[in-house]
């Protein structure tokens, strides 16, 4: 009989050990649901930043989690390229105002970029079925990426048109893409210089079961 009550309270503590253990789980898993919850609802597009450029080892885990997306058949069809060089910014930028003199003057206007010290560049295939699609993935974690840190992004689809004019041919030149890539969009990152915007309603009626 003692045997068989031992048994019982060991069994009983194993069990309420996995239940404390599971609670704890649980517990850890909401918080994680709701850190990444907060992160896709709280990040908004800035287009106003300081000059600071994002810090290198910050940026390279943003890369990290942009190439972690998923593609088609995991071909990873995205090619990116990363610019914090001042001279390469202010080089387009002076390209861009002259080819649109009105950009200059919006308010507070340093450059072509929002302002961004830190612009990624994604590409993808010409000739791809996905590339679109994959690079629109990437762009998307690198963004949630960024915010997660405190770092602002803005997808910039005027940049395309201006680096691949004659007079910035240097300059996508310089961005070494693979031969047969297209420019897809450039991404300004940086450390927001004003106040976050609030987000604009939300049609829901636009997602729904089909019975």
């Amino acid at each position: 009989m003692k045997k068989f009550v031992k048994s019982l309270i060991l069994f009983a503590t194993v069990m309420a050990s996995v239940g404390c253990s599971e609670a704890v789980k649980c517990d850890d898993c909401r918080a994680k649901e709701e850190a990444v919850k907060e992160t896709i609802l709280t990040r908004r597009s800035i287009r106003d930043y300081k000059e600071e450029p994002v810090c290198r080892e910050a940026m390279a885990e943003i890369l990290q989690c942009g190439i972690y997306a998923p593609s088609a058949m995991n071909m990873q069809t995205w090619a990116v390229r990363v610019v914090d060089n001042k001279e390469f910014i202010d080089g387009v930028t002076a390209i861009a105002v002259k080819q649109n003199p009105k950009i200059a003057e919006q308010p507070g206007f340093r450059n072509f970029f929002r302002n961004a010290p830190t612009v990624a560049f994604v590409a993808c295939p010409e000739e791809s079925y996905s590339g679109e699609y994959d690079c629109g993935l990437l762009s998307q974690n690198m963004m949630l990426a960024a915010w997660s840190k405190g770092i602002g992004s803005c997808c910039l689809g005027s940049v395309v048109p201006v680096m691949n004019s004659e007079e910035a041919k240097p300059y996508l030149e310089r961005l070494q893409l693979p031969e047969g890539y297209k420019l897809l969009v450039g991404i300004a990152f940086g450390y927001p210089a004003s106040e976050i915007p609030v987000a604009p309603e939300r049609d829901a009626t636009k997602a729904f079961y089909v019975e």
